[in-house]
């Protein structure tokens, strides 16, 4: 029963990083974002995912932003940070 467990729950991370891991934005589409936002003027911090969006940390003009992108890369919404 005690090894049953531990394998109970391996198995239970096992399915879930695929499915985190499929949701995240390629390198190349990193690149894209990153290469996009600069343009803008922003400074790129992170990039994840988030409510099947992509959510990007960024900088301009001293200030923080989290910026929410569609599946074409384009902002559909942005919140300032602190």
């Amino acid at each position: 029963m005690i090894r049953k467990i531990p394998l109970a729950a391996a198995l239970a991370l096992a399915c879930a990083f695929p499915a985190a891991a499929s949701s995240m934005p390629d390198a190349a589409t990193q690149a894209k974002i990153t290469a996009d936002l600069k343009a803008q003027g922003y400074e790129v911090r992170k990039i994840d995912s988030e409510d099947g969006m992509i959510e990007v940390y960024a900088v301009k003009d001293g200030k923080t932003y989290e910026l929410y992108l569609d599946a074409n890369l384009k902002i559909v919404r942005s919140k300032e940070g602190s």
